[in-house]
């Protein structure tokens, strides 16, 4: 491995940790809007349950880094907090399948996002990406287990997706800087 000069390209791990934490910090508040509105022992708030259990571990990492590593996490964190919590509050209400589709098209586009900064990270950074390549496997199972309990069979699903998956795109794009 040759050492970094400057004008050499590298990964911007600074920014990476910022839109992960936002990422993971946004997964934590729909989780919690959908839990708020699913009944308490409803299959799909089992599943949701555990998924917000590993959103929670995955946020917790990335809180610390961002603590160790001196980094300003996302202004746009309040903005966040509201809008996740809603868009987990209205799946929920359209239905349990829609709040599956929900997690179907957020993992989705993490899946994309998570692959890309593997790429981009290479070996400049070993310890984040672990902790990238360990919580995009649970993204996929996430997403692997939303599909499975019927997240495709939502009305409208995919209309309800792509625009998830959308507004998923502009969450990061706008977390990466701001």
């Amino acid at each position: 491995m040759t050492s970094w000069r400057p004008g050499d390209s590298r990964a911007d791990s600074a920014s990476m940790l910022r839109v992960d934490q936002a990422g993971e910090y946004g997964a934590t508040r729909i989780y919690a809007g959908q839990l708020a509105v699913l009944r308490r022992n409803s299959p799909e708030s089992k599943l949701i349950a555990r998924m917000a259990a590993q959103e929670q571990r995955h946020l917790d990492r990335f809180d610390q880094l961002i603590a160790e590593r001196r980094v300003r996490p996302t202004a746009l964190q309040p903005l966040w907090n509201v809008a996740g919590f809603a868009l987990g509050a209205a799946t929920a209400l359209m239905s349990e399948k829609a709040a599956l589709a929900c997690t179907d098209a957020i993992e989705t586009e993490i899946d994309k996002h998570y692959s890309q900064q593997l790429s981009e990270l290479g070996e400049d950074d070993p310890e984040l990406a672990s902790d990238i390549s360990e919580f995009r496997l649970d993204e996929l199972d996430h997403l692997e287990t939303a599909r499975k309990a019927g997240a495709t069979n939502a009305f409208g699903y995919p209309l309800l997706t792509a625009a998830i998956r959308a507004g998923c795109r502009m969450a990061i794009e706008l977390s990466k800087r701001i």
